[in-house]
């Protein structure tokens, strides 16, 4: 049996979480959050810019050095825990998340000329400022290099690597000429904890550069020269700066620097595994395989299923990619996902209740919209606060509420969005199952699917499918634990492979939120609304005829009453 203890890393969009696991059981020794300390929630905004989003280098490393001294901390009051038994680490991250580095692959924003300079900072993944760059790259890519976009659903999209590279080499030229190279972030932390921030000794995982970045073996790699020189001619100088091979979490990073090992009170050497995106190692975490969608909730959603390499798959429009090895060694990884769901939740608490956070909080709202019946307000609403992720791969798109008279309360309109994001949720199912991927099993993760049954009993109801819960509250970090487990290896105490690891690892809850029939039957007229909705606001010439929408909002909701 494997003994010992794994640390998994999860940087999310405002805080960075540490957890410290048994890997013979995968139980949660501890753990410790720490919040971001620049910027609104640990995300820099610009006044006159609602699109753009960055994040501080310095708030990774501080909060990480933070999170993991204080999760070894809480882990010392357990008598099985010793830290001289760390065997292994994991990393996670936001992303799309790049950030501007020089030759030795110091992020720029922790040099005192650019420390202040957003443009220096890392590109959090939902900064939206590079939507014109994105549909230039598609238009470009779609006339010379086609193969390019089927690989990533059809569509470059505004959160991804290269055009937020463009738009800062096109409104930042100075920070774009001091770059060397751009990095996710989920590839620079493990370089930084291993001391191989050089640009030749870091390896750059598969999951972050084939989702977002064109990576693919079939074309040796990152795109080549040619095509990056149509967008920018300063562009093929970064790809020069890229490797020709990228890992998955099977391999390592490195092992524990020095510095870091010094700064974390740990042994030197610990293996460190390549990193990937959070809702990738969710996935590992919830203890994905063939057949199994996972939804890593949190303030967007991302949406994530594997199939066997061995398994020919067709190139599915719409998604963020079908990659090989970006989740699991020997499958395919499939990416889908929506822009905004909790975010959406709270964008509704803090700007639009009239009770604000203080009185109007989730809670209250929930208990509130619990009671209501589905149909019975007559709302329908559309979740594109955020932009659409998937299938449409849309950013510029908006969020709409339909069929609001004077007695709408907010409970009905919260209700109402709860309910736009299953639907929108629904859609990527239809549009796995519509290209021959099977969705025979749903688990859900995050703290949304663990702390809210309300929004899981919508979600059971509208994609009438059972909704598992994954066992632990930080399954992102569970999976990072995971991988720093099988990186260590049995003879270092972990796991040969991935299967073993997870089977002893991960799991669900007990409680599966089964779908209501009655709820499910007016569900599924809502969704055809919803659709239509969908398709005429979102496709180009679609040409809908939505004259008896309201009406028909109207009509399920008196049939309710």
């Amino acid at each position: 049996m494997a003994e010992g203890f794994a640390i998994g890393l999860d940087f999310g969009s405002n805080s960075v979480r540490a957890v410290v696991v048994d890997v013979a059981d995968g139980r949660e020794v501890a753990s410790a959050v720490v919040d971001y300390r620049r910027g609104e929630a640990g995300i820099l905004l610009d006044p006159t810019d609602p699109e753009l989003a960055r994040q501080h280098p310095r708030d990774y490393l501080d909060c990480m050095t933070d999170a993991v001294r204080n999760a070894l901390a809480n882990a010392a009051s357990d008598r099985s825990f010793d830290a001289s038994k760390v065997i292994g680490f994991g990393v996670d991250t936001t992303g799309s998340t790049p950030l501007p580095v020089d030759a030795n692959g110091l992020a720029l924003g922790l040099k005192p000329e650019f420390e202040n300079e957003l443009a220096a900072l890392a590109w959090l993944w939902k900064d939206h400022t590079a939507h014109n760059e994105a549909g230039e790259i598609t238009k470009i890519a779609g006339e010379h290099r086609p193969a390019y976009l089927a690989k990533c659903g059809g569509r470059y999209s505004s959160e991804w690597f290269w055009a937020k590279m463009l738009k800062c080499a096109r409104t930042a030229p100075g920070v774009f000429a001091a770059s060397h190279s751009w990095v996710e972030i989920a590839d620079w932390i493990p370089a930084t904890l291993t001391g191989n921030t050089s640009l030749s000794a870091m390896r750059r995982g598969v999951c972050a550069a084939g989702h977002k970045a064109f990576y693919n073996d079939a074309w040796g790699g990152y795109p080549d020269e040619t095509f990056l020189a149509k967008l920018h001619p300063e562009l093929a100088r970064i790809r020069r700066s890229l490797p020709e091979k990228a890992y998955n979490i099977s391999d390592r990073a490195g092992e524990l620097s020095n510095e870091w090992a010094g700064r974390f009170g740990l042994k030197t050497g610990i293996p460190v595994a390549i990193g990937a995106f959070d809702a990738h190692l969710g996935a590992v975490g919830a203890g994905i395989g063939d057949g199994t969608l996972v939804k890593v909730m949190g303030t967007s959603t991302c949406d994530i299923m594997v199939s066997p390499t061995s398994r020919d798959l067709v190139d599915v429009p719409g998604l963020c990619g079908i990659v090989k090895e970006s989740v699991l060694p020997g499958f395919y990884g499939l990416e889908a996902g929506q822009s905004a769901v909790g975010d959406i939740f709270n964008w509704f608490v803090q700007r639009i209740e009239p009770g604000g956070v203080e009185e109007g909080s989730h809670a209250r709202l929930t208990e509130r919209a619990s009671k209501l019946k589905p149909g019975a307000s007559g709302l329908l609403a559309l979740d594109w606060h955020n932009g659409n992720r998937t299938v449409l791969v849309d950013q510029r798109l908006t969020g709409l509420m339909l069929g609001m008279t004077l007695y709408s309360t907010p409970a009905e309109m919260y209700r109402a969005l709860v309910e736009a994001t299953a639907f929108g949720a629904r859609v990527i199912v239809e549009r796995f199952e519509e290209y021959g991927v099977a969705v025979k099993q749903v688990i859900n993760c995050g703290g949304i699917a663990a702390r809210n049954p309300m929004v899981m009993q919508i979600y059971a109801d509208v994609l009438n499918r059972p909704m598992a819960i994954a066992k632990g509250l930080q399954t992102c970090a569970l999976g990072s634990a995971i991988a720093g487990a099988v990186v260590a290896g049995a003879k270092g105490g972990g796991y040969d492979d991935f299967n073993g690891a997870m089977k002893a690892m991960a799991g669900v809850q007990p409680h599966v939120y089964k779908p209501d029939p009655t709820a499910a039957t007016i569900y599924e007229r809502l969704f055809r609304v919803y659709r239509r909705l969908h398709d005429a606001f979102g496709i180009a010439g679609h040409g809908a005829d939505l004259s008896m929408l309201m009406k028909e909002l109207l009509a399920i909701r008196d049939e309710v009453a």
